[in-house]
């Protein structure tokens, strides 16, 4: 009886035990993990697939302490082709945490942020979210940016402040626009040089017009131009079956 009982307890203990590891488990982890995988890649219907080209303006370099103050975003297809596109500035929770680095670029200033109707945190997930199911609908998404890490990082983010994950919206592979570049010879790693060298406009650099929408732009023509210089679709021929 005393084994028997002993057994019982373990069993127990363990399920409460596992009971209160899934409980844990923060909403924005659990989303990551539900988010969709597309049923088919790029080489078989890149016809199906779109870009989310962003740029994000940021009170300093990192992220979970500096928080994000706008974010640019234009929607294309696999060629570059704007299918749509926004922009909306974020008032952050801690402004007092800009950096003059930042405030150089961008010219946060909060009392202005807030006469420009800044969006709280959750509003602009709301604001992303919803711009992106109109657009992209159940179409698979790749996020691609001018040094993706840091953007995606700052989106993760804010994202976790509204319990949720940005991987609900975007593949999990995150597309980096200078590594294309380093790919075809380009050394530049600053995009108003690689701007320069491919012949396209570059964006404003006076912080009161510099903003995530004129970099996000300014990323699309990177890649446009990229794409006219030797980055040529590649398509499976062996699986591939025409775009809906």
């Amino acid at each position: 009886m005393r084994s028997l009982i002993v057994t019982l307890l373990v069993l127990l203990a363990g399920g409460c035990a596992a009971a209160q590891g899934r409980s844990s488990t923060p909403d924005f982890a659990r989303a990551a993990e539900s988010a969709p995988t597309p049923r088919t890649p790029p080489t078989v219907r890149p016809g199906d697939w779109l870009l989310a080209v962003v740029d994000v303006e940021t009170t300093g370099l990192v992220p979970g302490y500096h928080e994000m103050i706008d974010l640019g975003l234009v929607m294309t297809d696999l060629d570059g082709r704007v299918v749509d596109s926004m922009f909306f500035r974020i008032q952050p929770e801690h402004p007092e945490r800009l950096s003059e680095g930042a405030r150089r670029v961008n010219g946060f200033d909060a009392a202005r942020w807030r006469e420009l109707h800044a969006l709280a945190p959750a509003a602009a997930v709301d604001s992303l979210v919803a711009f992106h199911r109109r657009v992209a609908g159940e179409r698979p998404v790749l996020l691609a940016a001018f040094n993706s890490q840091f953007d995606a990082a700052f989106l993760d983010h804010l994202f976790r402040a509204r319990g949720s994950s940005w991987r609900t919206l975007y593949h999990y592979f995150v597309l980096d626009i200078p590594s294309m570049a380093w790919a075809l010879g380009y050394r530049d790693l600053a995009n108003g040089a690689l701007a320069r060298r491919l012949g396209v406009a570059d964006e404003p650099r006076v912080a009161d017009e510099h903003t995530g929408i004129t970099g996000a732009m300014l990323n699309v023509r990177i890649y446009q131009a990229l794409r006219a210089r030797g980055m040529s679709p590649v398509v499976d021929s062996t699986t591939a079956a025409p775009s809906r």
